[in-house]
């Protein structure tokens, strides 16, 4: 199921993440929260920019408990927990997150 993103198509899975990862862009990540009805804020890209880096190091996607850690020690205990992290991504931090961070679906999520 093809995304439209200022007139070009992505192609995703039946769950709406990204077929190629090289396809990511910011403007995609808009296009896909909006698709779930929501808009990104500075605290989202923090959290998406922080998936690519964690990606491209350990070619993974984290699941929320490895995420909440991480994210714990790189932007402080405020941010590193699942009460933030669910306020900011309500149907799951680590398979929203990084579904918007054009990353595939982390392991482990349903």
């Amino acid at each position: 199921m093809p995304l439209d993103v200022n007139g070009t198509n992505y192609e995703t899975d039946e769950e709406g993440y990204l077929a190629n990862l090289s396809d990511w862009a910011p403007d995609v990540a808009e296009a896909l929260a909006a698709s779930d009805g929501a808009e990104l804020a500075d605290g989202h890209w923090e959290v998406i920019n922080f998936l690519r880096e964690y990606y491209e190091e350990y070619q993974i996607a984290p699941a929320v408990r490895v995420l909440t850690k991480a994210i714990g020690k790189r932007l402080g205990k405020d941010k590193g927990n699942s009460k933030y992290l669910y306020e900011l991504f309500p149907y799951g931090p680590a398979k929203q997150a990084c579904k918007y961070a054009g990353l595939p679906k982390p392991t482990g999520c349903v």
